[in-house]
């Protein structure tokens, strides 16, 4: 038996991990693996937040922090739909009121018309913000993750795995698109008679 496998039966006998989402030792560990995803999520956002704001006095979220870079990556300019794709979300609105901000910051320009023409880039403050937060990465987070042994490989295998779940989320979320069912209306709270 392996030491992980040993950790885990020890965990299971002092820890009470089952609920209504995990109730099955598989489910048990879909469910940490969501919990962990949801903690890396608010962790990467703060670690963005923080990151930007030692560059630049400019408010922003993770997703909008996020945006900038993506519009940044390979120097081309990007349109709403890129950038949707690109991040894997369908809130637009929030997409554009986040390049609102962004344009607004300076940091992005607008160029073109109509609801396909239009495509977003950096501005020259942009660039060098993009270029100052990549090298305060570089120095913070990337020289964090060198230290810790066979991270890299960790890392490749990590992205590859949540690459599928994100594949099998999707898949799943449009099964449950696909048998929603309608929900009677609840009855006033007095009842019928009432």
């Amino acid at each position: 038996m392996n030491d992980r496998r040993k950790s885990l039966e020890t965990q299971d006998k002092l820890l009470d991990r089952g609920w209504h989402l995990a109730r099955t030792p598989l489910e048990i560990d879909v469910t940490e693996v969501e919990y962990a995803l949801m903690r890396s999520y608010e962790a990467f956002g703060h670690w963005q937040a923080e990151c930007l704001a030692t560059v630049i006095e400019f408010s922003a979220s993770g997703p909008e922090n996020a945006l900038l870079h993506i519009i940044r990556m390979n120097d081309r300019p990007k349109s709403v739909r890129d950038l949707a794709q690109m991040t894997n979300r369908d809130d637009i609105p929030n997409i554009q009121y986040s390049l609102r901000k962004l344009l607004k910051g300076g940091l992005i320009t607008r160029t073109g018309s109509g609801r396909a023409g239009v495509t977003y880039e950096v501005t020259p403050l942009g660039y060098r913000v993009t270029e100052r937060y990549a090298d305060i990465r570089s120095v913070l987070l990337i020289e964090a993750v060198k230290r810790i042994p066979e991270m890299a490989e960790k890392l490749e295998d990590v992205a590859r795995t949540l690459e599928l779940m994100t594949g099998i989320y999707e898949q799943a979320a449009r099964a449950a698109a696909t048998h929603r069912r309608r929900h009677p209306q609840p009855e006033p709270a007095g009842g019928k008679d009432d």
